[in-house]
């Protein structure tokens, strides 16, 4: 906040029109402001046409103003008072202390998911930002490389990001998606484990279960359009795992119409930001910067504060409308608007075709199915519907196909068989 200058004597034109018992007033104010606010303020008489004004010089604070018991906070134009989590964030982060950096006693490092860590490695050395032999250490060294670890307790950020238990340390942390035609429900899913666990399923279980793609054709090639970016989706769900104020024992809420969706969790805006301001330039300031340290290494997002311009990108691309930041209170929701030409009315074949075409199975899931089969070759469709948070029949209908194409066989019975996969 800039320096603010007050004038008492002045009218609303800036003409001095002079006050009454100014000597007084010059040792009145400045105690009155030290006793009821607990901050020092300038008090200078000033004089002008042979009249006397008052000059009160405030600079910048850096903590909120006890006022009557209660805090208060300028941006800008607007004074902001500050209560529960607000405050108790507000008053860690100038004393250079995060949230997520807090130690947590109860959870040791052999407690955490050895999938969270598996997958972790695997996206980080995909993406290239760590090398391999940075990720051949134990799971105890990495949380220390990564700097999760404070005096040798495990780090809130790291509990999160690595506990498959996530909610024993905050009974929020998980994610709901729910479809919607209007005010009904039509279904819902809940995501739960680490954040890691979280971020590797949820956007496969958006355009497996809760969108469809229109097929269009360009010349002899297959092509789906789905009404939301992927992409833009993508950056805007694990931007609400990382900024998300966990403390408020609120899961994140993504809620799918048919024209729109919306991502909502959790959060404050730095001080001094607006709606605005997130899609201009801007500085990356994460609200939780442990949190997204493991994200940036993962290669989930980028550390520079381009995840809002990467989104609009997304978008343009698309052809769909730039997406809308709304941000109420301590909650921020970001709302896409669906591209009217990818929005499905009829899922026949087109005309032409002398049968429907099956549809294919989803890269990704082909290779998750596949994966989970190298592993556990004795899988069925009720534990592959629950290890992928799809549905059983999606589930059958990919075996099917997966059969059908010869990447897998059944050999053996139904009771004591096992899946066999060919390269």
């Amino acid at each position: 906040m800039p320096r603010v200058e007050i004038y008492i004597g002045k009218n609303d034109e800036g003409t001095v029109v002079g006050v009454k018992d100014a000597k007084k007033l010059l040792e009145d104010i400045p105690n009155k402001i030290q006793n009821k606010l607990g901050i020092v303020a300038d008090v200078n008489l000033l004089e002008e046409d042979g009249l006397n004004y008052i000059e009160i010089v405030v600079n910048p604070w850096a903590f909120p103003v006890n006022y009557d018991g209660e805090y208060h906070y300028r941006s800008g134009s607007t004074k902001q008072q500050l209560r529960g989590n607000a405050l108790t964030n507000f008053l860690m982060s100038r004393t250079g202390m995060k949230w997520d950096a807090a130690p947590v006693s109860d959870i040791a490092i052999d407690d955490l998911d050895n999938e969270s860590f598996s997958i972790f490695r695997r996206e980080a050395l995909r993406s290239g930002r760590m090398m391999k032999t940075d990720l051949e250490i134990s799971n105890a060294e990495l949380l220390e490389k990564l700097n999760l670890l404070v005096d040798g307790k495990l780090k809130r950020a790291g509990a999160l990001c690595f506990y498959r238990e996530a909610e024993k340390v905050i009974s929020g942390c998980y994610v709901k998606i729910g479809k919607f035609d209007g005010s009904e429900l039509l279904y819902q899913d809940e995501v739960h484990g680490s954040l890691i666990l979280m971020a590797d399923r949820i956007i496969d279980l958006i355009y497996l279960k809760y969108l469809k793609a229109a097929i269009s054709y360009h010349k002899e090639t297959r092509v789906e359009t789905y009404p939301f970016a992927r992409d833009a989706v993508r950056e805007a769900v694990y931007n609400a795992l990382i900024h998300c104020n966990w403390a408020d024992n609120n899961p994140i809420q993504i809620r799918i119409e048919e024209d729109v969706m919306y991502v909502s969790n959790s959060s404050m805006l730095p001080f001094g930001w607006t709606a605005e301001t997130l899609l201009e330039p801007h500085s990356s300031k994460p609200f939780n910067p442990d949190i997204a340290r493991v994200f940036y290494r993962a290669g989930y997002i980028e550390s520079w504060g381009r995840g809002i311009q990467k989104i609009c990108d997304a978008c343009k691309n698309l052809g769909s409308d730039l997406p809308e930041y709304i941000v109420h209170g301590e909650d921020i929701m970001v709302k896409f608007a669906a591209l009217q030409s990818a929005k499905v009315i009829d899922t026949k074949a087109p005309k032409g075709h002398a049968e429907p075409l099956k549809e294919p199975i989803e890269e990704p899931l082909k290779e998750k199915i596949i994966s989970i089969l190298r592993k556990a070759p004795d899988s069925t469709y009720d534990s592959l519907a629950g290890e992928l948070g799809i549905s059983r029949s999606t589930v059958k209908r990919s075996f099917k196909i997966l059969i059908e194409s010869g990447q897998i066989d059944r050999v053996g019975g139904r009771r004591y068989g096992h899946w066999e996969i060919h390269e």
